[in-house]
């Protein structure tokens, strides 16, 4: 019966969200134009709910343990265009539309750097 379960959930058009033992998924947010990486978060079944509810990204915030709508307190808001699932239905993209800076930094990602060797190198704006 599991193996049923299972293959729904990969292969049927049922949506099953697969939360880890913290009831959380990792959600992958990207500007809908660039689709540039802006920032990864978690999720747990209030966030993804009210981010389907109303058409605004929130997250379950780990350092807070709570709800957290993105831009509550900056105001840049991320618009949610699309939201796509993975196969076994654990982690989520979402398309979206940034009302400003992803980033807590002010940095338009929080992609802004890279490894290089044992350090790190801002990337070019």
């Amino acid at each position: 019966m599991i193996e049923d379960h299972d293959n729904e959930r990969e292969q049927g058009l049922l949506l099953s969200p697969k939360f880890d033992a913290n009831g959380l998924m990792s959600a992958v947010v990207v500007d809908a134009i660039s689709r540039e990486v802006l920032m990864v978060a978690f999720m747990d079944r209030e966030a993804l709910d009210k981010t389907r509810a109303s058409g605004l990204a929130h997250f379950h915030s780990r350092s807070r343990g709570r709800l957290w709508l993105k831009g509550e307190s900056s105001g840049n808001v991320m618009r949610v265009q699309d939201i796509m699932i993975d196969c076994d239905q654990d982690a989520v993209v979402l398309v979206v539309e940034p009302a400003g800076p992803a980033c807590h930094t002010g940095a338009r990602s929080c992609f802004y750097r890279r490894i290089v060797g044992d350090t790190l190198e801002h990337l070019a704006d």
